[in-house]
């Protein structure tokens, strides 16, 4: 959700987000453990996200199920302070286990709000694109420039910058041109 991230942003919208692990037991060994932190602070940066937006927890990856409880309260304690209007959450049909936690929790945590679930094609075997949101290619080149800031992750083939420029296409060619990104609706709340 990059791309939209970036729009919201150029629009003026105010944007957070909360990374709720560093995976610093994922991290390979030629890098420091805290690596992934420092990434998303410049990656986020790459986005528009000003440093105080950012919300960085370090739950142990791949645990989150054993931390729903925690996870569920940091979720209700953002609600709290930042008072969104739309909430990203990964799709609940991603496979990854830690994925499916922030979904469930977050559909738990803002039942009043309207709640969107970004596409990951690498996890997600099914995935509905009920919404779209059309980009301009500066928005697909600054997704792509903020996650070139992963180095640590530069081995997985879902970074590579051409697969996001496609998906991009893709998505855009699905609503007659351009490029988009794809959202499944978990929860639309209108009029309020």
């Amino acid at each position: 959700c990059g791309g939209t991230i970036v729009r919201f942003a150029e629009e003026g919208r105010r944007v957070y987000y909360a990374a709720f692990s560093t995976a610093r037991t994922s991290v390979r060994p030629e890098f420091p453990d805290n690596i992934l932190e420092i990434e998303v602070k410049k990656a986020t940066r790459v986005l528009g996200i000003p440093p105080d937006n950012l919300f960085i927890h370090d739950f142990p990856v791949r645990h989150f199920p054993e931390h729903r409880q925690a996870i569920l309260q940091e979720l209700i304690d953002l609600r709290r302070d930042i008072h969104p209007d739309l909430i990203l959450v990964p799709s609940p049909h991603d496979i990854h286990q830690d994925h499916q936690v922030i979904a469930a929790e977050g559909l738990r945590a803002f039942k009043r709000h309207t709640i969107l679930g970004y596409e990951q094609p690498w996890n997600n075997i099914v995935f509905e694109t009920r919404c779209f949101i059309p980009l301009q290619q500066s928005h697909v080149a600054r997704k792509v420039e903020a996650l070139h800031c992963y180095k640590s992750q530069a081995h997985r083939s879902y970074l590579d910058g051409e697969f996001i420029w496609s998906l991009a296409r893709t998505r855009g060619t699905q609503i007659e041109g351009g490029y988009a990104e794809a959202f499944e609706v978990l929860r639309w709340v209108m009029g309020r």
